[in-house]
C-alpha cells in the first residue's frame, strides 16, 4: 500500500508540472481555453459586496494556469467574460457559491453550468467533516497544498511569486478532484442528486448577494 501511494504521488507531481501565465485586467484574445475550465477567485476578503475581486485564475487541467490580476475597478475584461459565459462549458470550482457570486457582482456574468468539488465532497464523503480544498487534495490525490498565502494582500499592484503559485494550485487540481469524486458519486448512486445541487448554485449565489446569505429560505421556521 505504501509503495502504491508513493507511486501515485509521483504520478501526480509529474502530471502537474505547471506553467503560470500572468495577465493584467483580462485574458489575451488568443487564449481560448477549450474544454471544461477550473476557476477560482482571490479577493480582499470574504464579503464580496465589500471586498473587491482581485484575481481570477483558470486552468483546463493541462498543467497550465492563467491568472487575471485586476487593478481596482478595471473589470471590463471582455475576453474573460466571453469564456465565462459559455453555456456549453462546465466550470469547476471549490466552493462555487462564493466564486459565482463575486464573479457576478464584479464582472456581471452569472457563471453556469458549474461543478463544485466542495458540494460533491459533502454529498459523498459523509464519513468526514473535512471538505476543505487542502483536505480533499491530500486524501484523493495524495497532494499536499500549501494555504500559506490565503490571507495575503491580493489587491497589491503586483503579485509575488508565492501568490502566483498559490493561485495556480487552486485550479490545477480541480479536474482530477472531479474525476475522483465522480467515481464515488457513481458508486453510491448520487449523480442525479449532486447535479441538482450544482444547478441551484447560481440561484444560491444570487440569494447571498441580495441579503439571504445567512438564511435558509426552505426552512420551516
Amino acid at each position: 500500500m505504501a509503495v502504491y501511494k508513493i507511486a501515485r504521488l509521483i504520478e501526480n507531481v509529474r502530471r502537474f508540472v505547471i506553467t503560470i501565465f500572468y495577465h493584467k485586467n483580462d485574458l489575451p484574445a488568443d487564449v481560448s481555453l477549450e474544454g471544461d475550465i477550473a476557476i477560482d477567485t482571490e479577493a480582499m476578503g470574504l464579503v464580496n459586496r465589500r471586498d473587491r475581486l482581485c484575481v481570477v485564475q483558470l486552468s483546463t487541467g493541462d498543467g497550465n494556469a492563467h491568472l487575471v490580476h485586476f487593478d481596482k475597478g478595471q473589470y471590463a475584461a471582455p475576453n474573460l467574460k466571453k469564456i465565462l459565459m459559455r453555456e456549453d462549458t462546465t466550470k469547476i470550482f471549490h466552493f462555487a457559491r462564493f466564486d459565482v457570486a463575486i464573479l457576478f457582482y464584479y464582472l456581471g456574468v452569472l457563471v453556469q453550468p458549474v461543478y463544485c468539488t466542495r458540494v460533491a465532497s459533502k454529498l459523498i464523503r459523509t464519513f468526514t467533516d473535512r471538505h476543505g480544498f487542502k483536505d480533499i487534495c491530500k486524501e484523493l490525490l495524495g497532494v499536499d497544498i500549501s494555504k500559506q498565502q490565503q490571507s495575503s494582500d491580493w489587491g497589491a499592484d503586483k503579485l509575488t511569486e508565492d501568490q502566483k503559485q498559490y493561485a495556480a494550485n487552486d485550479v490545477l487540481y480541480l479536474h482530477a478532484l472531479r474525476e475522483e469524486l465522480n467515481k464515488m458519486l457513481v458508486r453510491e448512486g448520487r449523480v442525479e442528486l449532486v447535479q441538482s445541487c450544482f444547478q441551484f448554485i447560481p440561484a444560491r449565489s444570487l440569494l447571498d448577494l441580495q441579503g439571504w446569505e445567512n438564511d435558509d429560505i426552505f426552512a420551516h421556521s
